[in-house]
């Protein structure tokens, strides 16, 4: 049984971005750690929810950056949590495994980009979770990611995971072969920055003519002027309020085509 809590303050700079998505009125919004295990290992994501909606609706699956479970993360839960979502951030790592330095982060993250196979598996574990969970509605979990987690969307995508659309925010673009998109079934959203250092314009091309391949496929490719890597973390000199504003803003209407919220009544 999950033990719910009303919300706890978040450190200031997430804070103050958390409130540009006001709860609705007689909103009940509740959050828990999520202990679970995936081959047997330990591993502990962090649930966001409205409990004053009174039926299942759709959920969004949640990816962190390479530092782990964090407060950006759980920031962005809560955001959603407020839109009518359920919103579940997934634990790539496992628990207690929270890089502190971007050294650390980059030696754990490195494991997986090593081998990707081993990280849609961990996005499988973490969806696997979320679908089991009361007020989720079979059949209506999107996926999104930051950064690594962004990657992490789209290699799941890849896989031709069953989901209602996947989402990366500035992820690192892995070249595939151009055959490899024709597993994937989810619409897709990829939002990436103009000034990412990680992310070329070659790389964005490698990955239209992927996607080009497969003509059924919806996605789109959205490049944001001016933004760096990481452009959606406050309180970073990275962060870029207006791009970060126009992402999240194209992220909420993917949702609303892919995965809409029903009204209240």
């Amino acid at each position: 049984m999950l033990q719910l809590t009303a919300e706890c303050p978040l450190p200031e700079p997430f804070e103050e971005l958390l409130a540009k998505v006001p709860a609705h009125s007689g909103s009940r919004i509740r959050v828990a750690r999520v202990p679970y295990a995936v081959d047997g290992a330990p591993f502990e994501g962090f649930l966001a929810l409205d409990k004053s909606r009174p039926v299942s609706g759709p959920a969004v699956l949640l990816l962190h950056a390479w530092n782990g479970v964090g407060a950006n993360i759980e920031m962005r839960a809560r955001m959603l949590s407020r839109l009518g979502y359920v919103a579940f951030a997934a634990d790539l790592y496992g628990a207690g495994i929270r890089p502190t330095s971007p050294e650390e982060a980059r030696a754990v993250s490195s494991a997986y980009y090593a081998d990707l196979p081993l990280l849609a598996r961990r996005v499988q574990a973490g969806l696997d979770v979320l679908v089991r969970m009361t007020g989720v509605e079979p059949g209506r979990v999107a996926v999104a990611g930051y950064c690594f987690g962004g990657t992490a969307a789209l290699e799941f995508a890849r896989t031709g995971a069953r989901i209602a659309g996947a989402t990366s925010f500035h992820g690192t673009l892995f070249e595939h072969d151009a055959a490899d998109g024709a597993a994937t079934r989810a619409p897709l959203l990829i939002i990436t920055g103009a000034a990412d250092d990680l992310v070329p314009d070659s790389a964005v091309a490698r990955l239209m003519a992927e996607l080009r391949a497969t003509p059924d496929l919806s996605w789109e490719i959205d490049i944001i002027s001016g933004a760096p890597h990481a452009f959606t973390v406050p309180g970073t000199d990275r962060f870029r309020p207006l791009a970060d504003a126009r992402s999240w803003g194209r992220f909420r209407r993917f949702l609303a085509e892919t995965n809409p919220i029903r009204p209240l009544r």
